[in-house]
């Protein structure tokens, strides 16, 4: 069975706050995936007549027709005719759903500020448009672009549409899909911190709007410097009047602890917390949304979740490039707080949290609350910072960090680094969460490794050899590139002899499902548009992960540690793995993996 608008779209029946009408009302709506057949079972509920009219509408491929039961009792041709009419004129009032157009229809407004941006072209727009073609969003749905370019719509609409995939498995009528999609798109100017601008931002979306119940959800696609201008103007001159409104916040939400409460407390005088959506795009990717479906619903796991089986677990994030033009914005933050203050340690607390009371977001985020309170604070000496260098390799001068013309030739801010986490609790007490992070490396990617303890008085230690290690079985999570779940045993190498190798069960996505993976930026804007909350990450949780991390910041940044520097696409500094080898673990990726 099929939601509203797509037998894989998670929307619910009611997009309208209010309740039925009195005069008509939605009992039953069906949608079989097999067929696109729709049944939509409705009843009339006149105020001057108590005979309730079942009306089938049966569509397929487009095409509609009435039937309509027989009226017990009344032999009345006038009267049959009379409530004949009655269904033809609910028949023409259908939509394309087969729902009922009255004063309680809504529409959804998506703006993108900051629309002429990097993110919003190649994240945003081709996300919704992913969500349009899978049939995702709602039948009433208007997309604005706000920036301070000077464009008409037409120019928005040609800058968007060279952006725009159609899906690999569904690519019939494209180009068809394309333009409708872009009819939807229209462009406004204005500055950011412009009440007027904004005001006649509102003027154009109740245009189109038209009358139904007005939702709203504007996308922050700007510098965090002037979100707060934003979000004053939008919601004292561009709010809904009669329906939700919501805002999607993108990181960096401040720099430490102090800032991202003052960011918070901005926020919260125009918006409740209801309203933000701190937006973490790692927690839309599917295999880290996956992480409480493999644990809590496969038995064979969540026992073994926990110290007595896990002997370390390593979050590991590489990208095989460096700054590349982004610098000047990241010599601001570091690798600290692009990478591992969010994204990774968000994936650990999904990892390390416990069983919820409930799927309920509110229920999933004290879960993880509790791990990021649990935490022991981060020491200076469980931390190792590294820098990329310059390199020569195969005939090619990669450049050093600070060879970037928008950084300091004296900058220290690191581009790696490498840290050793505990949790003290009963479940995790004693075991090393391994964080790594690093641009300019030797690959990119981004995974979770568990290494379970050695089997105590292992019958084969003779066949295993000397190094334990390479027999300890392994959970790999692969994140990104190639999505894939695998575990590592030791196994017996058919013959006469008794020879161990070490072998992986694995579920690899490319193979085993043909469907393509949608972008996590569709999985948040669908969520958003929703109102499920569950993937974006509440304030006391910024607060909680900001005071693990904020001492050993201003510590490194008071001190002016020196970074280790590491040659362009090398594994990272030495001192990460002599990090690891002071907790007794070994980095799982600076191993040969076996091959598919």
């Amino acid at each position: 069975m099929a939601t509203l608008y797509s037998t894989h779209c998670r929307l619910h029946l009611s997009s309208s706050p209010s309740s039925p009408s009195s005069s008509s009302f939605l009992q039953r709506v069906t949608f079989s995936s097999s067929n696109r057949f729709v049944d939509a079972k409705l009843s009339l509920k006149s105020q001057h007549d108590s005979h309730q009219i079942p009306l089938h509408t049966h569509q397929q491929h487009g095409a509609a027709a009435a039937s309509v039961a027989p009226v017990e009792n009344d032999t009345d041709n006038k009267g049959l005719n009379d409530k004949l009419s009655s269904v033809t004129s609910l028949k023409e009032s259908l939509g394309e759903f087969g729902f009922a157009k009255d004063e309680n229809e809504s529409i959804v407004s998506v703006t993108i500020v900051g629309a002429s941006g990097d993110l919003a072209k190649k994240k945003i727009f081709p996300a919704l448009f992913a969500l349009y073609y899978e049939g995702c969003l709602p039948k009433n749905f208007t997309i604005y672009g706000y920036a301070r370019s000077k464009m008409t719509d037409a120019d928005l609409r040609n800058m968007v549409s060279k952006t725009l995939t159609c899906r690999i498995d569904k690519r019939e009528n494209c180009n068809e899909k394309m333009d409708e999609f872009l009819k939807r798109c229209f462009y406004h100017s204005g500055q950011y911190d412009s009440q007027e601008n904004f005001a006649a931002l509102d003027k154009k979306l109740k245009e189109h709007e038209g009358g139904r119940i007005s939702n709203r959800l504007y996308y922050l696609s700007i510098p965090p410097n002037i979100f707060i201008d934003a979000v004053k103007c939008a919601s004292l001159s561009a709010s809904s009047g009669n329906g939700w409104t919501r805002v999607i916040v993108e990181k960096p939400f401040g720099r430490d602890s102090e800032s991202s409460a003052a960011l918070t407390k901005s926020l919260k005088q125009y918006l409740t917390e209801d309203q933000i959506f701190r937006i973490d795009h790692y927690l839309g990717k599917e295999l880290v949304e996956n992480l409480s479906v493999l644990r809590f619903s496969n038995l064979i796991f969540e026992p073994l979740w926990t110290r007595q089986y896990i002997r370390n677990v390593q979050l590991i994030f590489s990208e095989d490039f460096g700054t590349e033009g982004r610098g000047g914005y990241f010599d601001n933050y570091g690798i600290i707080r692009d990478i591992m203050q969010n994204h990774l340690l968000q994936i650990l607390a999904l990892f390390a949290m416990e069983t919820p009371v409930s799927l309920d977001a509110e229920d999933i985020r004290n879960e993880k609350v509790k791990v990021l309170r649990s935490m022991r604070p981060i020491r200076l000496e469980d931390v190792v910072i590294g820098q990329y260098k310059s390199h020569t390799r195969g005939g090619v001068t990669y450049p050093a960090y600070t060879d970037d013309k928008t950084v300091p030739n004296d900058s220290l801010t690191p581009t790696f680094a490498a840290a050793a986490l505990f949790i003290d609790n009963a479940r995790w007490d004693g075991v090393p969460f391994l964080m790594k992070a690093g641009k300019a490396l030797h690959n990119k990617g981004a995974e979770i490794r568990v290494q379970f303890r050695h089997v105590p008085g292992n019958l084969y230690n003779r066949n295993i050899g000397t190094d334990l290690d390479r027999a300890t079985n392994e959970l790999v999570i692969r994140v990104q590139p190639d999505e894939a779940i695998y575990l590592k045993i030791n196994n017996k190498v058919p013959g006469l002899g008794m020879r161990l190798d070490r072998s992986k069960l694995n579920l690899h996505y490319a193979a085993r499902y043909s469907t393509e993976i949608p972008d996590a930026y569709e999985r948040l804007l669908l969520d958003a548009i929703e109102g499920e909350r569950r993937l974006f990450i509440r304030s006391d949780e910024l607060d909680a992960a900001w005071s693990l991390f904020t001492p050993v910041l201003k510590e490194l940044e008071e001190k002016k540690i020196i970074p280790e520097y590491y040659p362009y696409g090398s594994r990272g500094p030495v001192g990460a793995h002599y990090l690891a080898a002071r907790y007794n673990v070994r980095w799982g990726d600076l191993g040969v993996d076996i091959d598919q």
